[in-house]
Protein backbone atom coordinates (compact mmCIF):
# COMPACT_ATOMS: atom_id res chain seq x y z
CA UNK A 1 0.00 0.00 0.00
CA UNK A 2 1.11 3.26 -1.27
CA UNK A 3 2.26 5.44 2.20
CA UNK A 4 0.91 8.71 0.76
CA UNK A 5 -1.07 11.86 2.17
CA UNK A 6 -3.90 13.09 -0.23
CA UNK A 7 -4.37 17.30 0.32
CA UNK A 8 -7.42 17.79 -1.33
CA UNK A 9 -7.79 21.08 -3.24
CA UNK A 10 -10.15 22.52 -0.84
CA UNK A 11 -7.68 21.52 2.20
CA UNK A 12 -5.04 23.06 0.46
CA UNK A 13 -7.55 26.84 -0.01
CA UNK A 14 -8.42 26.37 3.43
CA UNK A 15 -4.24 26.26 4.53
CA UNK A 16 -2.66 28.60 2.66
CA UNK A 17 -2.95 31.45 3.78
CA UNK A 18 -2.11 30.43 7.43
CA UNK A 19 1.11 28.14 6.24
CA UNK A 20 1.92 30.88 3.85
CA UNK A 21 2.05 33.44 6.93
CA UNK A 22 3.61 30.87 9.35
CA UNK A 23 6.68 30.06 6.79
CA UNK A 24 7.12 33.77 6.12
CA UNK A 25 6.89 35.33 9.56
CA UNK A 26 8.94 32.38 12.09
CA UNK A 27 12.19 32.59 13.33
CA UNK A 28 14.72 29.94 12.21
CA UNK A 29 14.25 26.64 14.07
CA UNK A 30 17.64 25.82 12.58
CA UNK A 31 18.54 22.13 10.72
CA UNK A 32 16.18 19.96 10.92
CA UNK A 33 15.83 16.59 12.55
CA UNK A 34 17.54 13.83 10.56
CA UNK A 35 17.18 10.98 13.07
CA UNK A 36 12.56 10.35 11.43
CA UNK A 37 11.60 9.36 8.07
CA UNK A 38 11.81 12.23 5.15
CA UNK A 39 8.76 13.29 4.17
CA UNK A 40 8.54 14.68 0.64
CA UNK A 41 5.94 16.96 -0.57
CA UNK A 42 5.43 16.44 -4.50
CA UNK A 43 3.49 16.54 -7.44
CA UNK A 44 0.78 13.40 -7.97
CA UNK A 45 2.17 13.48 -10.97
CA UNK A 46 4.62 12.36 -11.96
CA UNK A 47 6.82 13.29 -9.04
CA UNK A 48 5.04 11.31 -6.40
CA UNK A 49 4.76 8.43 -8.60
CA UNK A 50 8.61 8.26 -9.21
CA UNK A 51 9.30 9.14 -5.46
CA UNK A 52 6.81 6.13 -4.67
CA UNK A 53 8.90 4.00 -7.43
CA UNK A 54 12.35 4.87 -5.23
CA UNK A 55 10.01 4.21 -1.79
CA UNK A 56 9.13 0.43 -2.80
CA UNK A 57 11.96 -0.77 -4.37
CA UNK A 58 15.17 1.70 -3.80
CA UNK A 59 14.92 3.28 -0.24
CA UNK A 60 14.90 0.46 2.02
CA UNK A 61 18.53 -1.20 1.15
CA UNK A 62 19.18 2.45 1.04
CA UNK A 63 18.53 2.74 4.44
CA UNK A 64 16.13 5.57 3.52
CA UNK A 65 12.77 5.41 5.81
CA UNK A 66 10.90 7.86 2.65
CA UNK A 67 7.29 9.31 3.03
CA UNK A 68 5.63 11.01 0.45
CA UNK A 69 3.00 13.32 0.71
CA UNK A 70 1.13 14.36 -2.51
CA UNK A 71 0.07 18.41 -3.20
CA UNK A 72 -2.05 19.41 -5.79
CA UNK A 73 -0.79 23.49 -5.97
CA UNK A 74 2.43 24.73 -6.75
CA UNK A 75 2.53 26.98 -3.36
CA UNK A 76 2.01 24.58 -0.56
CA UNK A 77 5.04 22.34 -0.81
CA UNK A 78 7.30 25.37 -0.45
CA UNK A 79 5.62 26.53 2.38
CA UNK A 80 5.28 23.29 4.16
CA UNK A 81 9.19 22.98 3.41
CA UNK A 82 10.11 26.24 5.21
CA UNK A 83 8.15 26.11 7.97
CA UNK A 84 9.48 22.21 8.52
CA UNK A 85 6.52 20.27 8.06
CA UNK A 86 7.95 18.34 5.31
CA UNK A 87 11.74 17.70 5.06
CA UNK A 88 11.78 18.46 1.07
CA UNK A 89 9.83 19.06 -2.18
CA UNK A 90 10.00 17.96 -5.88
CA UNK A 91 7.86 19.72 -7.92
CA UNK A 92 9.28 22.86 -9.62
CA UNK A 93 11.69 23.93 -11.75
CA UNK A 94 14.27 26.95 -11.15
CA UNK A 95 12.94 30.35 -12.31
CA UNK A 96 9.66 29.44 -10.29
CA UNK A 97 11.39 28.87 -7.65
CA UNK A 98 13.60 32.16 -7.74
CA UNK A 99 10.15 33.61 -8.48
CA UNK A 100 8.83 31.89 -5.58
CA UNK A 101 11.61 32.78 -2.84
CA UNK A 102 11.44 36.31 -4.20
CA UNK A 103 8.07 36.94 -3.56
CA UNK A 104 7.35 35.43 -0.60
CA UNK A 105 10.63 35.73 1.47
CA UNK A 106 11.66 32.03 1.73
CA UNK A 107 14.91 30.23 1.43
CA UNK A 108 14.62 27.20 -0.72
CA UNK A 109 17.38 25.95 -2.77
CA UNK A 110 17.46 23.21 -5.48
CA UNK A 111 19.38 19.92 -4.28
CA UNK A 112 19.49 17.60 -7.43
CA UNK A 113 17.74 17.88 -11.02
CA UNK A 114 15.60 14.60 -11.63
CA UNK A 115 13.35 15.41 -14.81
CA UNK A 116 11.65 17.52 -17.18
CA UNK A 117 8.27 17.74 -18.78
CA UNK A 118 7.52 19.43 -21.58
CA UNK A 119 4.65 22.37 -21.39
CA UNK A 120 2.65 22.08 -24.44
CA UNK A 121 -0.32 23.34 -26.54
CA UNK A 122 -3.00 21.42 -26.57
CA UNK A 123 -6.65 21.43 -27.89
CA UNK A 124 -10.06 19.51 -28.06
CA UNK A 125 -11.10 21.39 -31.27
CA UNK A 126 -7.64 21.26 -33.80
CA UNK A 127 -5.02 19.02 -34.76
CA UNK A 128 -2.99 21.07 -35.67
CA UNK A 129 -1.42 24.76 -34.27
CA UNK A 130 -1.68 26.49 -37.41
CA UNK A 131 -5.57 25.70 -37.63
CA UNK A 132 -6.20 28.43 -35.02
CA UNK A 133 -8.19 30.41 -36.44
CA UNK A 134 -8.28 34.45 -35.82
CA UNK A 135 -9.57 35.88 -32.70
CA UNK A 136 -9.18 32.46 -30.85
CA UNK A 137 -8.51 32.10 -27.09
CA UNK A 138 -6.11 30.20 -26.05
CA UNK A 139 -5.75 29.32 -22.04
CA UNK A 140 -2.17 30.00 -20.24
CA UNK A 141 -1.38 29.41 -16.91
CA UNK A 142 -1.39 32.42 -14.60
CA UNK A 143 1.37 32.30 -12.33
CA UNK A 144 4.34 34.19 -13.29
CA UNK A 145 6.51 31.95 -14.32
CA UNK A 146 4.80 29.18 -16.35
CA UNK A 147 2.25 32.03 -18.11
CA UNK A 148 6.03 33.70 -19.18
CA UNK A 149 7.29 29.95 -20.55
CA UNK A 150 3.62 29.46 -22.19
CA UNK A 151 4.45 32.54 -24.20
CA UNK A 152 8.06 31.43 -24.76
CA UNK A 153 6.68 28.00 -26.36
CA UNK A 154 4.26 29.82 -28.35
CA UNK A 155 6.52 32.50 -29.98
CA UNK A 156 9.59 29.44 -30.31
CA UNK A 157 6.30 28.00 -32.85
CA UNK A 158 5.93 31.30 -34.71
CA UNK A 159 2.34 31.48 -32.92
CA UNK A 160 3.30 34.68 -31.56
CA UNK A 161 5.71 37.07 -31.57
CA UNK A 162 7.39 38.42 -27.98
CA UNK A 163 9.10 41.68 -27.59
CA UNK A 164 13.21 41.57 -27.62
CA UNK A 165 14.32 41.24 -23.82
CA UNK A 166 10.80 39.37 -22.77
CA UNK A 167 11.97 37.11 -19.88
CA UNK A 168 10.86 34.62 -17.23
CA UNK A 169 7.96 37.70 -15.99
CA UNK A 170 6.09 37.88 -19.28
CA UNK A 171 2.88 38.55 -20.37
CA UNK A 172 0.59 38.58 -22.95
CA UNK A 173 1.11 42.90 -22.67
CA UNK A 174 4.75 41.30 -23.61
CA UNK A 175 3.31 40.36 -27.30
CA UNK A 176 4.74 42.50 -30.67
CA UNK A 177 3.24 40.34 -33.11
CA UNK A 178 -0.46 38.57 -32.62
CA UNK A 179 -1.20 37.54 -36.31
CA UNK A 180 -4.11 35.74 -35.63
CA UNK A 181 -5.16 38.30 -32.64
CA UNK A 182 -5.35 35.42 -30.48
CA UNK A 183 -7.04 36.10 -26.64
CA UNK A 184 -5.87 34.79 -23.75
CA UNK A 185 -7.14 33.14 -20.97
CA UNK A 186 -5.60 33.42 -17.63
CA UNK A 187 -6.00 30.80 -14.99
CA UNK A 188 -4.78 28.51 -12.19
CA UNK A 189 -2.13 26.28 -13.26
CA UNK A 190 -4.26 23.44 -12.29
CA UNK A 191 -7.37 24.48 -13.84
CA UNK A 192 -5.88 24.60 -17.64
CA UNK A 193 -6.14 21.01 -18.96
CA UNK A 194 -10.20 21.39 -17.82
CA UNK A 195 -10.87 24.33 -19.61
CA UNK A 196 -10.22 22.50 -23.12
CA UNK A 197 -14.03 22.37 -24.21
CA UNK A 198 -14.22 25.79 -23.05
CA UNK A 199 -11.44 27.50 -25.07
CA UNK A 200 -9.79 26.87 -28.53
CA UNK A 201 -6.59 25.45 -26.66
CA UNK A 202 -4.45 25.82 -24.04
CA UNK A 203 -0.62 25.66 -22.68
CA UNK A 204 -0.39 22.96 -20.08
CA UNK A 205 2.45 21.96 -17.77
CA UNK A 206 3.59 18.73 -18.20
CA UNK A 207 2.59 17.25 -14.76
CA UNK A 208 -1.48 18.61 -15.22
CA UNK A 209 -1.63 17.10 -19.29
CA UNK A 210 -0.40 13.19 -17.62
CA UNK A 211 -2.77 13.44 -14.68
CA UNK A 212 -5.29 14.38 -17.55
CA UNK A 213 -4.91 11.96 -19.44
CA UNK A 214 -2.94 13.31 -22.01
CA UNK A 215 -0.09 12.41 -24.06
CA UNK A 216 2.06 15.46 -24.43
CA UNK A 217 4.63 13.47 -26.61
CA UNK A 218 1.45 12.41 -28.82
CA UNK A 219 -1.55 14.52 -28.53
CA UNK A 220 0.65 18.07 -28.07
CA UNK A 221 -0.05 20.45 -30.98
CA UNK A 222 3.44 21.88 -29.93
CA UNK A 223 5.73 20.88 -27.24
CA UNK A 224 8.69 21.94 -25.71
CA UNK A 225 12.08 21.03 -26.85
CA UNK A 226 14.51 19.20 -24.08
CA UNK A 227 17.87 20.95 -25.45
CA UNK A 228 19.16 23.27 -23.26
CA UNK A 229 15.41 23.16 -21.65
CA UNK A 230 15.77 25.42 -17.94
CA UNK A 231 13.20 24.27 -16.54
CA UNK A 232 13.98 20.90 -15.21
CA UNK A 233 12.36 19.91 -12.13
CA UNK A 234 15.06 19.21 -8.95
CA UNK A 235 14.27 17.94 -5.06
CA UNK A 236 14.26 21.01 -3.36
CA UNK A 237 15.11 21.71 0.55
CA UNK A 238 15.55 24.81 3.02
CA UNK A 239 18.61 26.27 2.92
CA UNK A 240 20.77 24.78 5.43
CA UNK A 241 19.40 20.81 4.93
CA UNK A 242 21.61 20.30 1.54
CA UNK A 243 23.52 17.70 3.40
CA UNK A 244 21.15 15.74 5.61
CA UNK A 245 22.11 12.70 5.03
CA UNK A 246 18.48 11.45 4.10
CA UNK A 247 18.49 14.22 1.43
CA UNK A 248 21.74 12.77 0.01
CA UNK A 249 20.75 9.43 0.45
CA UNK A 250 17.10 10.34 -1.60
CA UNK A 251 19.59 12.16 -4.36
CA UNK A 252 21.37 9.82 -5.37
CA UNK A 253 18.52 7.18 -5.92
CA UNK A 254 16.56 10.18 -7.48
CA UNK A 255 19.04 10.10 -10.05
CA UNK A 256 20.08 6.44 -10.50
CA UNK A 257 19.98 4.06 -13.57
CA UNK A 258 16.78 2.63 -12.11
CA UNK A 259 15.14 5.72 -11.77
CA UNK A 260 15.69 6.69 -15.43
CA UNK A 261 14.70 3.46 -16.39
CA UNK A 262 11.42 3.32 -14.62
CA UNK A 263 10.71 7.38 -16.24
CA UNK A 264 11.52 5.79 -19.74
CA UNK A 265 9.37 2.64 -19.57
CA UNK A 266 6.50 4.58 -17.08
CA UNK A 267 6.58 7.98 -19.10
CA UNK A 268 7.50 7.30 -23.28
CA UNK A 269 8.68 10.62 -23.68
CA UNK A 270 5.97 13.04 -21.97
CA UNK A 271 8.78 13.09 -18.74
CA UNK A 272 12.82 13.21 -19.88
CA UNK A 273 15.26 12.31 -17.30
CA UNK A 274 17.59 14.96 -16.79
CA UNK A 275 20.73 13.10 -15.93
Amino acid sequence: MRNTAKITTAVLAAGALTLGLTACGSEDSGAADTSGPLIVAASPVPHAEILTYVKDNLAKDAGLDLQVKEFTDYVLPNTATQDGSVGANYFQNQPYLDDFNKKNGTDIVPVVTVHLEPLGLYSSKFKKADELKSGATVAVPNDTVNEARALKLLDANGIITLKDGAGNDATPKDIAKNPKNLKFKELEAAQTPRSLDDVDAAVINGNYAIESDLKPSEDALVLESATDNPYGNFLAVKKGNEDDPRVKKLAKLLTSPEVKKFIEDKYAGSVVASF
